[in-house]
């Protein structure tokens, strides 16, 4: 296993997009996580009234417990940013005919996909333990309390992040190796949530139950909304075991499908 991981990281590592890629993709998750009160001292200054009416200072965005949520949900949205890198590596296989040359070179296609599959475990990971040094470190700059029990409430979300992005990235990967170009993959990956938007739309009034088992809508489902809690309304402030086992399904099948379009491609 570690011998693939090292294969498929050698060629990225010296590959300039995927530094620039990465480089942005980390430095905009730390600095989107980390800047959260700066932010809404931005919309006190800015928006008439926001500050008067609400008490920026009594938002608990970065108070254990919160924080675990707040910031695995809102660092959710930037996944795409690395799953466009996740892209370009495996269409890049293809047109510079690397992964004929892995294939000749004795690497079975089995092996090429899981040293792709492991890449994206790494990324995965990176990017938790990023969230949660970051959710950390607030955590202890603004939160009143240190009690242990109480701070470590709610760690589970950062598990359900680790899979979040995994899944995502399983479902990026497998949109490179069907479609195998870089560009048109890279807008069905940007158009993906609205594709399955219209559809989620239609079958609503119909089939409400069978929302939460589309497979970006599982994704989505692992770390909940948490800002309506502010507003006094209930939110899920818990990670759902369905919604853990619906999206291990599909990252699954993102990946199985990828095997099998990869075992019969003519590559």
């Amino acid at each position: 296993m570690l011998h693939l991981l090292k294969i498929d990281l050698k060629k990225l590592l010296n590959y300039r997009t995927f530094w620039i890629i990465c480089g942005l993709y980390f430095f905009t998750l730390l600095m989107a996580t980390a800047s959260g009160m700066e932010f809404l001292k931005w919309l006190a200054r800015t928006v008439e009234g926001f500050g008067q009416s609400i008490n920026i200072n009594r938002i608990p965005l970065y108070h254990f417990p919160d924080v675990w949520q707040n910031l695995a949900w809102s660092s959710g949205l930037l996944k795409i940013m690395i799953a466009i890198m996740v892209v370009i590596s495996i269409t890049n296989e293809y047109s510079y005919r690397t992964i004929r040359q892995n294939i000749i070179d004795g690497l079975s296609r089995k092996d090429f996909l899981i040293s792709k599959i492991l890449t994206n475990l790494v990324l995965a990971a990176l990017s938790m333990m990023l969230v949660f040094l970051v959710a950390l470190v607030t955590g202890l700059i603004y939160s009143p309390s240190y009690n242990i029990d109480y701070m470590f409430r709610g760690i589970e979300f950062f598990p359900a992040y680790f899979l979040e992005v995994f899944a995502f990235l399983s479902f990026a990967l497998m949109l490179g190796v069907f479609v195998q170009r870089s560009g048109l993959s890279i807008i069905l990956l940007l158009n993906s949530y609205l594709i399955e938007l219209i559809i989620k739309e239609n079958l609503d009034n119909y089939f409400p139950e069978a929302i939460r088992f589309f497979p970006l809508e599982s994704i989505m489902n692992l770390v909940p909304l948490p800002f309506a809690r502010y507003a006094f309304q209930e939110i899920q402030d818990y990670v759902s075991l369905s919604a853990v086992a619906i999206a291990l399904v599909w990252t699954f099948l993102f990946n199985y499908f990828s095997y099998l379009k990869l075992n019969k491609a003519d590559i």
